[in-house]
């Protein structure tokens, strides 16, 4: 590269980190106490009440004030996946622990807690809304652990006489992270008026990087297509459906918490984001605000099922629910499929051979590298060919000089002659490009990853933080992850190694130096990412490295020569048929003498102009 090329490149970086440096950023307002006590959902207004007297109780409540005073009572339903509790306050879903996954730090992992979630079912009435989550039912169900096959049916009843209840029905399977939900009224609320319901949930901090936690953490909603609120992290985002939704999600980097309508699609759905960057506690609070339309609620077919737990491919492709995998990000739509028939089922059936997801990951390049060592080698071959045509091209090169259309001219030529395209050893590197992006993008959303270790790696779902830095470097982070640097140096041994045997092509930029540049790019954009990513890609650089030098035994470069002559003397004494690669330089040369003639004429044509002036 030349020395102001070098110098250019010096300069952008040094303006790229001494801006991160120099330039203040705008630091988020210290948000006082009370403004993030406000974030959190304020506890029902029966709650509020100290003492309330009947007055007050029947103002607020109308009809319903017999059942806005009791006592709050819990009902568990232990199974194989998930521990729920149910309270007689509002018949709702009071928790919900995933007994087979736990928080970065060890601890249990609530989906719901009565802690941090509100639910509300705002019933119109003709004095007004009555949330019904303030209310207490009565349900003759009891606690129970249900074994693999079995289920429960749990059912809150309100009834203010015989022809007129509120009656919401549960039903808790022994296996899977669904769980069946009905509400159906009779002779209560206005008629033809639809029931308000409400969901909010504080989102914790279930894996270890709070900023990657925040931009994990949205809303996803379908109508007809799957629609998500903007990940932001730094400002509340919300969204109105346009459409009548099918279902939504509460969405973590891996874990779900939503609730699936299709009979009766919820109408007029309100979804909403709010994060207080200053909150070491939440990650973000989610709301989602919807009508549940009141033909399903006085017919008794008023029908939903929550889905809470894992954000599982696997586990989510099983489901009758149209669309439903897309919750989990396999990539742009052109990626998709090779994550989706490809690498997940291929992942999937290592699993069961492997239980150390380490060595998985060596397997699944091993069997990735082997299926595209056709291309390896034909990529391998045409750079072989450049190699031994080398030698003149730099006699054209010094030929030509500076003269940068003559030499491509020139080199397009010989390229006819002995019958080589030089963009045969680009197309198989681009052809596995596809599967490098749909890696990346599948990595990050691998829940299989999660918690399990490797090495010095004790989470493979985030990265390794080998060394802590007391302070924070600009793009890069407070840590050094040692797999990334690996990856970071094998990119750079790859590089190296494959200058040694790539001839330097002309142009403005010397790709050569790009290779080593490239790498250590990546080294501060990939600090942050899985561990399991950065290790495939350290893994897949040794492969390729060992791969070339295998091939490099069965590759005879003085035949190639011989082969290359062959096809000079077949080409220029015509008998040799030509490739549609040929066909085009030839066309693509005749054009470039073409113009040069007609340059050449308007010069000619321009010079007695000239010389009249004089």
């Amino acid at each position: 590269m030349e020395k102001n090329q070098v110098i250019g490149l010096v300069l952008i970086l040094l303006m790229l980190i001494g801006y991160q440096v120099l330039v203040p950023r705008e630091e988020p307002e210290p948000v006082a106490q009370e403004q993030v006590q406000q974030v959190k959902p304020a506890p029902p207004v029966a709650d509020t009440l100290a003492a309330p007297d009947t007055t007050q109780i029947k103002a607020a409540y109308g009809d319903f004030a017999t059942a806005a005073q009791g006592q709050g009572q819990d009902l568990t339903i232990e199974t194989k996946d998930v521990k729920v509790v149910f309270s007689n306050k509002g018949g709702i879903l009071k928790d919900l622990m995933l007994k087979n996954y736990k928080t970065y730090d060890d601890k249990p992992l609530y989906l719901i807690s009565d802690q941090h979630t509100r639910f509300k079912l705002d019933l119109p009435t003709a004095k007004g809304n009555v949330n019904l989550a303030n209310l207490y039912f009565n349900t003759t169900a009891t606690s129970q652990t249900l074994a693999e096959n079995d289920s429960a049916v749990i059912t809150y009843r309100l009834a203010l006489s015989d022809n007129q209840f509120i009656e919401q029905t549960y039903v808790v399977r022994g296996s899977g992270y669904l769980i069946d939900y009905g509400i159906q009224t009779q002779g209560v609320g206005q008629s033809g008026k639809p029931l308000q319901f409400g969901w909010q949930n504080e989102m914790m901090q279930w894996e270890n990087d709070m900023t990657e936690n925040r931009k994990a953490v949205t809303i996803n909603y379908y109508t007809d297509g799957l629609e998500s609120l903007s990940p932001a992290t730094d400002s509340n985002v919300e969204a109105v459906a346009e459409e009548p939704v099918q279902w939504f999600t509460l969405k973590s980097k891996y874990f779900l918490a939503g609730l699936i309508s299709e009979k009766y699609p919820l109408q007029d759905v309100k979804v909403e984001a709010k994060v207080n960057p200053a909150d070491t506690i939440v990650v973000k609070s989610l709301d989602v605000q919807a009508m549940i339309p009141s033909a399903g609620l006085q017919d008794g077919t008023a029908r939903f099922q929550y889905y809470l737990g894992p954000n599982d491919y696997q586990i989510l492709n099983k489901l009758p629910i149209v669309d439903f995998d897309e919750n989990v990000y396999l990539g742009y739509a052109f990626l998709k499929p090779i994550n989706e028939y490809i690498l997940v089922p291929l992942f999937n059936l290592l699993e069961k051979v492997f239980s150390n997801y380490g060595f998985l990951i060596i397997c699944l390049v091993l069997i990735v590298k082997t299926l595209l060592t056709p291309l390896t080698y034909k990529s391998y071959v045409s750079m072989a060919k450049m190699r031994v045509l080398a030698p003149e091209l730099a006699e054209l090169k010094e030929k030509n000089g500076d003269d940068m259309a003559k030499q491509q001219q020139d080199q397009m030529k010989l390229y006819q002659q002995v019958g080589v395209s030089p963009l045969s050893g680009c197309v198989p590197v681009v052809a596995t490009m596809p599967i490098l992006f749909s890696l990346f993008f599948l990595f990050p959303n691998l829940i299989e990853l999660r918690g399990q270790s490797f090495l010095w790696a004790n989470d493979l779902s985030t990265y390794d933080s080998f060394i802590k830095l007391p302070f924070t470097l600009p793009f890069y982070g407070s840590h050094v992850s040692l797999f990334t640097l690996m990856m970071t140096v094998s990119s750079i041994a790859y590089a190296y190694y494959n200058n040694q045997i790539t001839p330097t092509q002309p142009g403005p930029v010397n790709m050569k130096f790009l290779g080593y540049v490239m790498p250590v790019m990546f080294m501060f954009v990939l600090n942050n990412f899985p561990a399991g990513l950065t290790f495939y890609y350290f893994v897949s650089n040794v492969v390729t490295i060992a791969q070339q030098l295998i091939i490099r035994r069965f590759v005879d470069e003085e035949k190639i020569k011989r082969i290359l002559d062959e096809n000079r003397v077949k080409n220029a004494n015509g008998e040799k048929k030509q490739t549609k690669f040929q066909k085009y330089l030839e066309k693509t040369l005749q054009a470039g003498e073409e113009a040069k003639r007609k340059q050449a004429e308007l010069e000619k044509k321009k010079k007695p102009t000239r010389r009249s002036k004089k």
